[in-house]
């Protein structure tokens, strides 16, 4: 009888073993990868979903697109533009599971005398991220308001957002840009900064559509052969942006751990973060909206073709 025990509980160990899946993700520090951090948390801690993850995060996307395009991770947390620009680099070797942060961008002036976006006429605005999201949606914003660029507001490009900080802080008149948690800090830093516009409302005012910042993207060849792995991993990831969401004292403290965003920032930026997980129809008639309004102001921006259905996974 003993014998049999032990036979069985090999057995058991071997269909575990069988079944479990090893999943590499790789994410974007910032907001694009907060909402996994309770995942991960629980993945370092022995709490398993019956995947074996690991997880990487840089610092830029130059940094993920190269492990992505090689196969050396499943899955990707990135900026949602460049998921299509990856799409279309790789002939459609990448779907998108999921939306996992929408819009982070903010207006912050030194004093308080914008209100509206017609108060940023005969202004300066210091913004980082040209070529980017950023500079799409700031452009878009300010033309649908009926304000030219470079005749009746102007944008001053910087290369980092602490640059637009202290840009702000030396021209009394100046506007910056800022996503979060840059937003964030520089109010925590100088207590005369306050968030003016919030850029994300205004775009959706315009658009009818959310705007998005980043998404979650997987291998077309992992989604097609782990299936199982990988309603495993977005219903995880699902419990994981609930958690980071209601729980921000104990979420910062994760993302601070892991060097997502400082700890003291993350307890004040993660309501402001807009951290989700937008799957199926929903992804897919929001993502689509937003693209087909970045393709037409720059059709570069996407990759120089909107994706076509099989880039979004609605299973």
């Amino acid at each position: 009888m003993k014998r049999l025990y032990t036979v069985l509980l090999l057995l058991f160990a071997v269909l575990a073993a069988v079944s479990a899946a090893d999943v590499s993700v790789a994410a974007l520090r910032g907001p694009t990868s907060m909402g996994l951090s309770k995942l991960m948390h629980d993945s370092e801690n022995g709490v398993s979903d019956g995947n074996s993850y690991a997880f990487t995060l840089e610092g830029a996307p130059d940094a993920i697109v190269p492990m992505v395009v090689r196969g050396d991770v499943d899955i990707a947390a990135i900026p949602g533009n460049l998921a299509s620009v990856l799409y279309n680099r790789t002939k459609g070797a990448v779907e998108v599971i999921g939306i996992n942060t929408l819009g982070v961008l903010y207006i912050v002036e030194n004093g308080d005398s914008v209100h509206s976006v017609e108060d940023l006429r005969g202004r300066t605005i210091y913004s980082a991220g040209k070529g980017a999201t950023p500079e799409y949606a700031l452009q878009y914003v300010l033309k649908a308001n009926g304000l030219e660029v470079g005749k009746d507001v102007y944008i001053e490009w910087k290369s980092e957002h602490a640059e637009c900080v202290a840009a702000i802080g030396a021209d009394p008149d100046g506007v910056a840009m800022l996503p979060q948690p840059f937003a964030t800090t520089a109010l925590m830093r100088d207590g005369s900064m306050r968030v003016a516009l919030d850029l994300n409302d205004l775009w959706q005012e315009k658009t009818g559509h959310v705007l998005i910042t980043g998404v979650t993207i997987a291998r077309r060849e992992f989604v097609e052969n782990e299936k199982e792995a990988l309603s495993v991993f977005l219903s995880s990831y699902a419990d994981s942006v609930e958690y980071i969401n209601g729980n921000t004292e104990e979420g910062a403290a994760i993302v601070g751990h892991y060097g997502i965003v400082p700890e003291n920032v993350a307890v004040k930026a993660i309501p402001a973060c807009n951290i989700v997980l937008i799957t199926g129809e929903e992804m897919k008639e929001s993502l689509s909206g937003y693209l087909d309004i970045l393709y037409a102001q720059n059709p570069q921006s996407v990759g120089g073709n909107v994706p076509g259905d099989d880039f979004y996974y609605t299973e």
